[in-house]
């Protein structure tokens, strides 16, 4: 189990650690580099703890453990053997499948304020929903707080049919989805009804002071920087906020800087502030997404993307 398929998992750890390894018996002899050496002992200690919890080591797992020594994220990797964040409706536990994943969820617990920052499918929004749940259920917070900017991406609200609320709806769905995913349709109403739960676009924000709340923003790729700093400084107190998005899914108009951008480098190293930023690698989607995402990367970098530029005139 721990060499792999034709030792598969051997051949990994020798690429990506600059190390020869034989396998004799029992025994697994490391040449290399000392610093190399200690790093593939750790990664392969890494391994062996998990196959001792029952677990299958699939290449991704590999990747996992090798990312989690490089980054000093042993921990977090066994929290994975053992971590469950929620259990919905339907008995389906949700907990993270990838480092990144468990390195976001710790960085939720331990801090006020986290920006999860990553491409589509690494789950930011869905992982913070269901701690969000978790914290209301386990009264952490009175209520729960969801929003996100309503950007119009190629159309105009005002010539959407119905009254405001229809007009923002669309934007707003995604939300709701994960809500009945995580806690039923009925029992989302009734949090709702009380006011435990609000799914509002950012420009209701405003004004106002949000105390003992669990306040996720969505899609704040899409936020402007005067947006960003109205909506975190409406933290108040025994409240948490996660801030979740994507930087290469700007939907912005030219000449507006995307607060999401701006705000994770002001703020990164304040203490009480987390900026976990997920990658391909944390993708838990289908296969190829991952591999969607990261053939846009190479074009992107080799286009010279300008939009950063554009966003920040």
């Amino acid at each position: 189990m721990l060499m792999g398929r034709g030792d598969e998992h051997l051949k990994a750890l020798e690429k990506a650690l600059h190390v020869k390894l034989t396998a004799r018996g029992n025994v697994i002899a490391i040449q290399g580099a000392g610093h190399d050496q200690d790093r593939t002992r750790r990664v392969l200690d890494l391994l062996a703890e998990w196959i001792y919890a029952g677990q299958p080591v699939r290449p991704n797992v590999v990747d996992s453990a090798i990312r989690a020594v490089s980054e000093g994220a042993e921990r977090q990797f066994l929290h994975l053997l053992t971590e469950n964040i929620y259990t919905t409706t339907s008995g389906r536990v949700v907990r993270p499948r990838t480092l990144g994943q468990q390195i976001y969820v710790d960085a939720i617990r331990e801090n006020t304020l986290v920006f999860g920052i990553g491409p589509t499918g690494t789950g930011k929004t869905y992982l913070a929903m269901a701690m969000a749940v978790y914290a209301l259920k386990a009264h952490q917070v009175e209520r729960i707080i969801l929003t996100r900017p309503a950007v119009e991406a190629g159309e105009k609200l005002g010539f959407l049919p119905g009254a405001l609320e229809d007009k923002v709806d669309p934007y707003l769905r995604p939300l709701y989805d994960a809500l009945y995913d995580l806690l039923g349709s009925e029992a989302t109403d009734k949090y709702r009804e009380r006011g435990n739960i609000e799914v509002a676009p950012l420009a209701y924000m405003r004004g106002r002071t949000l105390n003992q709340s669990f306040i996720i923003l969505d899609e704040a790729q899409n936020s402007t920087y005067e947006q960003m700093k109205m909506a975190l400084t409406r933290l108040g107190e025994g409240s948490k906020m996660v801030v979740t998005g994507d930087q290469t899914q700007i939907d912005l108009g030219r000449g507006q800087r995307s607060g999401l951008k701006i705000a994770s480098e002001i703020l990164d190293g304040v203490d009480g502030i987390g900026v976990v930023r997920l990658s391909d690698q944390d993708v838990v989607r289908h296969p190829l997404v991952a591999k969607i995402i990261k053939a846009y990367q190479r074009f992107e970098e080799g286009q010279g993307d300008t939009r950063d530029e554009e966003y920040s005139q």
